[in-house]
């Protein structure tokens, strides 16, 4: 994948949902009553809410998997995830740190950081990682794909996730970078906390274990 430069003054990043967000809807039922002289008629007014970024995906820790998130300022408690999606999370699209209402569950197999499909009818998706030209460039975009990242490796360290590649020497590799309005999730192949990219904040990511992903 070509390098990507960013503006982050872009319509694209002013939106609170970047692209073609998934939506699902919710209704709820009011119930009124017109009284007609003696008899009394109910009426039935249905009001639908859509909720971006919604849907079906397990709001409770499956075995075998645990949540990805950050445990410090400015991104605390913000969960990694892909987004736009096509369909409900998970779906392919770039990697972020959001809200916990659509949170994914990760796990790491032979280097490969997998995203729970939520079902047994989904399509396990794996986090890629830009494989730049340039190795000097600061910032590696990530994003969700249904075949296996062929760049680097993933790796749990405690409970603390790294990425290493053998064509980059990185001075932290559990070093990311959270960027825009948006929190779309970038490799720091810099130092952590120095010369950070204007528009980004320098975070760590961590799994975490509990039964739902707390706010």
């Amino acid at each position: 994948m070509e390098s990507i430069l960013i503006d982050f003054n872009s319509d694209y990043y002013s939106q609170c949902i970047p692209g073609a967000a998934n939506t699902s809807s919710t209704s709820s039922t009011t119930t009124a009553g017109t009284t007609t002289g003696p008899s009394t008629t109910l009426s039935t007014v249905t009001t639908t809410t859509t909720i971006a970024g919604s849907g079906t995906y397990p709001t409770t820790l499956q075995s075998g998997y645990y949540w990805v998130r950050a445990v410090a300022s400015p991104n605390f408690h913000s969960y990694l995830q892909a987004a736009p999606t096509a369909t409900p999370s998970p779906g392919p699209g770039d990697a972020y740190l959001r809200s916990s209402q659509n949170a994914g569950q990760f796990n790491i197999i032979d280097g490969q950081l997998l995203y729970n499909p939520g079902s047994s009818s989904g399509e396990t998706l794996y986090m890629w990682v830009e494989d730049s030209a340039n190795k000097t460039q600061r910032t590696l975009q990530t994003w969700f794909d249904t075949t296996e990242n062929l760049y680097g490796t993933f790796a749990f360290q405690g409970d603390t996730l790294t990425w290493t590649v053998t064509d980059i020497s990185r001075p932290n590799a559990a070093a990311w970078l959270v960027c825009g309005n948006n929190g779309q999730l970038y490799i720091n192949t810099g130092a952590y906390a120095y010369d950070t990219p204007s528009g980004c904040a320098d975070q760590t990511i961590h799994s975490y274990g509990g039964s739902t992903a707390d706010v």
